[in-house]
């Protein structure tokens, strides 16, 4: 997932679009979109995407006023994997870090990547285990060792549970 659409903008049927790539920009180069939709994703046209304050707007083809673009409020945008762009060393696309099992230093088992978030400064990993959930900073201070192989993370971090 690269993004989602927000509120409608106008009355021409442009939407709102959330950038989750980083820089933001990078959404604008990846192509093509595609929609998630209950039965999987949905390749989608785009007509037109352009800056609009701190984030972008764009014209879905055939959507021509408020109401059609109200229908994406909240849809996710995805693009095909082979769009991405290699990583190098210590970098990772979120896409690769969910799944991955994560232990803590002295090797007990903390739970699983569930998914992640972004606060503003920093990413963040939600790790699910059996009765809830932890949140832990993805910095190098605390995340010592992604072996993505392996399906395994080892983190610094206390757990009270």
């Amino acid at each position: 997932m690269v993004g989602r659409f927000g509120a409608p903008y106008g009355v021409k049927g442009w939407v709102r679009v959330v950038s989750y790539t980083d820089p933001p920009a990078n959404l604008l180069i990846y192509r093509p979109w595609r929609l998630r939709r209950e039965d999987g994703w949905a390749d989608l046209e785009v007509a037109g995407v352009k800056p609009h304050q701190r984030g972008f707007v764009a014209q879905i083809a055939g959507v021509t006023d408020r109401t059609a673009a109200e229908r994406f409020v909240g849809r996710e945008i995805g693009v095909p994997e082979d769009v991405f762009p290699d990583t190098v060393e210590d970098e990772y696309y979120w896409k690769d870090l969910v799944g991955l099992d994560v232990d803590q230093c002295d090797g007990r088992r903390l739970g699983r990547v569930s998914r992640l978030f972004e606060t503003g400064s920093r990413s963040v990993l939600v790790v699910s285990y059996e009765g809830g959930e932890r949140l832990i900073p993805f910095v190098s201070h605390y995340v010592l060792e992604i072996d993505l192989e392996a399906r395994r993370m080892v983190v610094d971090w206390a757990a009270d549970d």
